[in-house]
């Protein structure tokens, strides 16, 4: 409760879940995970620490919610005039810009449906798997195939965003690439080919990366897709 300029007791609007996840995600993008805790999110919040176990019965508890917050950013523009192949090209570039935003969110976003049995996890987490299995299904994979291409497909993106976050510059406005990256902390003795390949990583470009893995997943599927049709039923 608050008491305004005259001296009135006002009672605060009652906390929601949605500001708990927000406020969270909000530490998480400034500091990272192993920073959050609940007495942090109570003082961002200006609210006692344990009011807020009402919401989540402990730190796992809020990092699956994080990760339901997160995937509700994630589109999936299932449309009637798009392929499925243009369908899973646009989730991954949205699913790409998720990452760029919430860096410090990806590995939670690869480690906690590891970590959560599949009836348990957040219903929100679970709708993509359950859109992309439907987009697939319905271009003509059987259910094993949609299930596999829902793996084959997630795997690479997951990688993808992992290995474009830790190509990273550490140091944008240096020259030299060998500076930029900090490649010249290794040892030159050891680490000849990495060092070697600066010019090359500091030119990474994440986009062209992912459409050209895209092209290889997705040829691959619509190759498996048409032997599966053409096989006598």
């Amino acid at each position: 409760m608050t008491t305004d300029t005259h001296g009135r007791v006002r009672r605060r609007p009652a906390l929601t879940r949605d500001e708990v996840l927000t406020t969270a995600l909000r530490l998480i993008d400034a500091d990272g995970v192993d920073a959050l805790s609940m007495r942090r999110i109570g003082k961002a919040l200006d609210r006692d620490p344990m009011r807020l176990y009402r919401f989540a019965s402990s730190k796992e508890e809020l990092l699956d919610g994080v990760v339901e917050l997160v995937l509700g950013e994630l589109r999936i523009p299932v449309t009637d005039g798009a392929s499925w192949e243009e369908v899973l090209r646009a989730t991954a570039r949205s699913f790409r810009n998720i990452a760029l935003s919430h860096p410090h969110v990806v590995p939670l976003l690869v480690t906690r449906p590891l970590a959560t049995p599949l009836a348990l996890r957040p219903l929100g987490t679970l709708r993509p798997l359950e859109q992309l299995l439907e987009l697939l299904i319905s271009a003509g994979f059987d259910r094993r195939g949609a299930l596999h291409a829902y793996r084959l497909y997630t795997g690479f993106l997951q990688g993808h965003v992992l290995n474009e976050l830790q190509e990273r510059v550490h140091d944008p406005d240096e020259t030299d690439d060998l500076l930029r990256l900090g490649l010249h902390r290794l040892p030159v003795r050891e680490f000849p080919r990495i060092r070697s390949l600066a010019a090359e990583l500091a030119a990474y470009d994440g986009l062209q990366e992912l459409d050209e893995g895209l092209d290889v997943v997705i040829g691959g599927l619509r190759r498996q897709l048409d032997a599966n049709t053409e096989r006598p039923q």
